[in-house]
């Protein structure tokens, strides 16, 4: 395996790597790796976990360097010491971030089935009620891939569609305007990386945010393109969406086609796309339940009650007391076009 860190203050390699290159050359005894340094870029090479434990390193090093003038042969045996006692409490399906202390991983064997299928396919649907991870999951492979040097950036689209809400004109350059459409993606990055270095990403194009409508004409090559909440994109923008794909790229297109805020007679892309496309080899369509929400436990039960209620006749909910307990109810929804319950977690 081959992992490239970029080095946050290049003309300071001298200190970050250590006397003669002593830290690197520590490094490679203990850890079994080799490095190749060029420019702003320090390559490792060996195997994945020795690869993932030398590039964390290399990150504390980096982070420590940047408040101290000297790193010292303790400082290094700090490191190495940290990362061992990380690695042995991170679970073995865990995402490597660029952030330290985060640990991310699948929490239910549907979110399992999604972190493989984006592991493991170049195109992948995902859908499922709020607090499944669906964006979460997506960013955090995004930035895993990035970290190991197989992309080299990540974009983020989201449709610029208001939640049943009229926002009318908001004022600023187009980041401003598309800053709330896209915040639950930065908060999602901000789990993974230090704001500096999402920052960093954000100026230098390697991570970049933008609204579905300025995609058009595009193609991404190299990169893992995140298309959130695409349940409000209509069938010619999912088309010309799906058509920027480009090569040694992935696409992830994630929604809730429960909560569709297209104007009554708009078809929903997300739900079209699904129909026409699940069986397409190196296609994964993918369904999240009620029993993958890992957000607070009450939305496990507000998702359901909403979906017993949604599934019932106008006329029959009109027509029950309101004191009837339906808790005995039905809480599962159907599915959209195309989407089998049965294959809910297994690739087609």
């Amino acid at each position: 395996m081959e992992l490239a860190v970029t080095l946050r203050q290049p003309g300071r390699r001298a200190e970050l790597f250590g006397p003669n290159d002593a830290w690197l050359r520590e490094l490679r005894n203990q850890l079994g790796v080799r490095f190749q340094a060029r420019g702003e870029t320090i390559r490792i090479l060996g195997e994945p976990s020795d690869v993932a434990r030398a590039a964390a390193v290399i990150e504390q090093l980096q982070e420590l360097l940047r408040r101290r003038d000297c790193i010292s042969a303790d400082d290094l045996a700090d490191a190495l010491a940290a990362v061992a006692r990380d690695g042995r409490d991170h679970p073995p399906d865990a995402l490597s971030v660029f952030a330290r202390d985060a640990v991310i991983a699948p929490k239910t064997d549907g979110q399992r089935h999604y972190v493989h299928a984006l592991l493991h396919h170049d195109l992948v649907f995902c859908l499922g009620p709020a607090g499944t991870g669906k964006t979460y999951l997506a960013v955090a492979v995004a930035v895993h891939l990035l970290k190991q040097g197989r992309i080299k950036r990540i974009v983020l689209v989201r449709p610029a569609v208001e939640a049943g809400e009229k926002l009318g004109f908001l004022p600023g350059d187009l980041q401003q305007k598309v800053n709330p459409y896209l915040r639950p993606l930065f908060d999602a990055m901000h789990d993974m990386m230090t704001y500096d270095q999402l920052k960093r990403f954000l100026v230098s194009d390697v991570i970049e945010v933008i609204p579905l409508a300025y995609m058009r004409g595009r193609t991404l090559n190299n990169a893992v393109i995140i298309l959130d909440e695409a349940q409000n994109s209509t069938p010619q923008q999912m088309l010309m969406f799906l058509t920027r794909l480009g090569q040694h790229s992935r696409m992830i297109v994630t929604g809730d086609d429960s909560q569709v805020d297209l104007e009554p007679n708009q078809r929903s892309g997300l739900i079209d796309a699904v129909r026409r496309l699940r069986h397409v080899p190196g296609v994964s369509v993918l369904r999240l339940d009620e029993s993958d929400i890992v957000r607070h436990r009450l939305v496990q039960e507000i998702v359901a009650r909403y979906a017993v209620l949604s599934s019932e006749p106008a006329g029959h909910r009109s027509a029950q007391k309101p004191a009837a307990d339906s808790s005995d109810a039905p809480t599962d929804r159907p599915p959209p076009d195309g989407v089998n319950p049965s294959a809910a977690r297994a690739d087609p």
